[in-house]
């Protein structure tokens, strides 16, 4: 399939570049791809789509403060967008500037943190850091919320509590996951009360992300690595879902691609590793059933996945008719909920 079978129009002003006073109060576009249509909800209504023994599986990892400013030794600017902590002294990172630095160059970061870069791993830069202090603690220091690039200001003290889940709880991601930005802790204990089950995997979002893609063939594309966490215990809560007849339910892409991976060989079975599954139309899907998600980049691999899971057609329908709508898109936009996989027939796509 060609990058111009996953492309749609859309108006600048409909891309949010804040977040809802209220994290429930987003409007929500419900996909049924069974009958092939959708309606207009609020995501205040979710808990009616969501049955007692379905599994809700939410990606619990935690964004970390990845944009740094700062300029060379030799007085050049730069800016460093974290990709990765490879451990407590070194990093995978973007770094922008005039010139890019070369293996051995310092860099002076926010005023505070000295570095050396080490070397080129393909787009990405090794960074050294020799103090007392781990990188983790540097960026939470030092660090700036690392925004989308289509939201169009700075970041402010409200990203660092509403670029985050309310779930949160591993250190590593330089983006959010966003279907998950609509859940507050009382939806949560809601849904529990009601009988859905919840349980977490952990993907680390990448800035890799938000590359776009290079080719005109879907085909040649090579997705960007992310780190990925199944536990056991999940494996076991997806099998005894399926085993009474309920559905796996992911929240965001993350938990579609971090499922999806724990059972490319079968079965689900834990996993702990880096993740490069590239979801595309035709894939089979092994585990997830129904997801909920925000709207995504045109050309995007996360419109791909989508498209896969609902059916390419329909789903740009649903998009037309929510740019139509005036719904909010990307990162702080709205929400869709996706009752069930398409059926599959090459044709609905």
């Amino acid at each position: 399939m060609k990058l111009s079978d996953f492309d749609y129009h859309l108006p600048e002003h409909l891309i949010a570049q804040r977040p809802l006073p209220q994290r429930g109060a987003s409007c929500m576009l419900v996909v049924d791809p069974a009958n092939h249509c959708f309606s207009d909800r609020n995501f205040t209504d979710i808990d009616e789509f969501l049955l007692p023994g379905d599994l809700l599986v939410l990606n619990d990892t935690k964004v970390v403060p990845a944009r740094l400013y700062g300029h060379k030794s030799s007085g050049g600017r730069v800016e460093v967008l974290v990709e990765r902590i490879i451990d407590d002294q070194h990093l995978l990172a973007q770094v922008r500037s005039s010139k890019s630095p070369k293996p051995g160059h310092r860099l002076i970061l926010e005023d505070g943190i000295r570095c050396i870069m080490l070397r080129r791993e393909d787009d990405f830069f090794v960074l050294h850091q020799g103090s007392e202090k781990t990188w983790l603690d540097l960026l939470e220091q030092y660090g700036h919320i690392p925004l989308p690039p289509y939201i169009q200001r700075d970041d402010e003290a409200e990203d660092r509590q509403r670029y985050q889940t309310v779930f949160a709880r591993y250190p590593g991601a330089v983006a959010a996951p966003t279907a998950g930005l609509h859940f507050d802790q009382s939806k949560l204990d809601q849904l529990l009360a009601s009988g859905v089950n919840i349980a977490y995997v952990t993907l680390h979002v990448g800035a890799g992300t938000f590359q776009p893609l290079r080719v005109d063939n879907i085909a040649e594309h090579v997705i960007h690595a992310e780190r990925v966490r199944v536990s056991q215990q999940l494996c076991d809560a997806v099998e005894r879902t399926h085993d009474s007849g309920k559905r796996v339910i992911a929240v965001g892409t993350t938990v579609v691609r971090s499922l999806e991976a724990a059972a490319a060989s079968g079965g689900i079975k834990p996993f702990d590793g880096d993740s490069r599954l590239f979801i595309t139309p035709g894939y089979s899907f092994k585990v997830v059933e129904a997801m909920i998600t925000n709207f995504h980049l045109p050309q995007s691999t996360l419109l791909m996945l989508v498209c896969a899971f609902a059916g390419r057609q329909l789903m740009l329908d649903a998009y037309l008719h929510a740019v139509e709508q005036k719904y909010r898109f990307f990162s702080y936009g709205d929400a869709m909920y996706i009752s069930s996989r398409a059926l599959e027939n090459p044709a609905d796509f």
